[in-house]
């Protein structure tokens, strides 16, 4: 078994393209149902705002593997100076069951998170055309620092302008000099969402606050699935897309509100399967802002997993047990 942690992620190395090329690949498991994962169970106690989620889960194919992520979500950390998640894979070779590794570290699930926000993006911009355009992005913690350095990595020459807003300061020293000058720091979620061609949320909001119209033709990205009241349906109802419906519309995401309160159904919303497999932006006008709600599959963790797995192996990262 191989044991691997931060220091062997940072050791190894972010490749942004190739990663988000191997959830590609898994997304076509999930279309060839080459796949098992149930829906994953939140395990909360005491204060209630705090959860522990088990996500098991295999992947066929080339990647044959199976596994769990075991993440804690406890928000008040960061009053306390220490991150907000703690997470630990565990893989199992698929064919006997034996436990091959264990990645002892929440940087994997903030890689695996910007990465599928990076396959949607990649399917946007081969619709769309990324061109000079806005990117703007709501919390500034270890989520959006990330996905602000895979933008930057994979689009970051079509990048014209990037807004950040966070309820805390921004300190623009952590930002790549390599996009820096294209940063201002707003003092509203508003100017970011006004201006943006592209919007992440990577917040820990409590409840729902962004109640007003898109900007045109922009592309949605609800990383944290609680910062949209569900006034937003009016402008994109039929132009949103969850990466699995029946994760993502429970435990009072924005999805699960729509449900409820406009009569959202799975039938009215493309998947993730369609975005990779079955180009479904071509599907929407150039206008129309597009939505993409990821509650967070299992099955990317274990792709991200076995990815860093086969790169441990190759470079003698980590530390080998018995």
């Amino acid at each position: 078994m191989r044991y691997l942690n931060e220091n062997s992620i940072n050791q190894i190395g972010i490749n942004w393209g190739q990663i988000v090329e191997q959830l590609e690949n898994a997304v076509k498991c999930l279309e060839n149902k080459e796949f098992a994962q149930p829906i994953k169970p939140y395990l909360r106690y005491r204060d209630l705002k705090n959860r522990i989620i088990a996500m098991p889960a295999f992947l066929g194919q080339d990647f044959n593997v199976a596994g769990i992520k075991w993440i804690a979500s406890f928000p008040d950390n960061i009053n306390k100076g220490i991150p907000r998640a703690h997470s630990v894979v565990v893989l199992n070779n698929a064919d006997t069951g034996q436990p091959v590794a264990v990645i002892n570290t929440g940087l994997l699930s903030v890689i695996r998170t910007a990465c599928v926000s990076g396959v949607v993006m990649k399917a946007f911009d081969k619709v769309r055309g990324l061109k000079d355009f806005s990117l703007g992005i709501v919390g500034f913690g270890p989520i959006g620092q990330y996905h602000l350095k895979m933008c930057n990595e994979l689009f970051g020459n079509k990048i014209s302008k990037i807004y950040l807003y966070d309820l805390r300061p921004i300190d623009k020293s952590i930002i790549d000099e390599a996009c820096r000058d294209k940063v201002e720091v707003v003092n509203n979620w508003q100017e970011v969402y006004d201006n943006s061609d592209v919007f992440i949320t990577c917040t820990v909001s409590k409840e729902s606050y962004i109640d007003r119209e898109p900007k045109e033709g922009a592309l949605l990205l609800n990383v944290s699935l609680r910062d949209f009241k569900v006034d937003i349906y009016d402008y994109v109802s039929k132009n949103i897309i969850v990466d699995d419906w029946e994760e993502v519309c429970r435990e009072n995401t924005d999805i699960e509100n729509m449900y409820k309160l406009k009569g959202l159904e799975k039938e009215a919303t493309k998947s993730i399967i369609d975005v990779v497999c079955n180009d479904c932006i071509n599907d929407y006008g150039k206008n129309e802002a597009i939505m993409f709600n990821p509650m967070g599959m299992a099955v990317f963790d274990m792709a991200v997993g076995s990815y860093y797995l086969k790169k441990a192996e190759e470079l003698g990262a980590g530390v080998v047990l018995e």
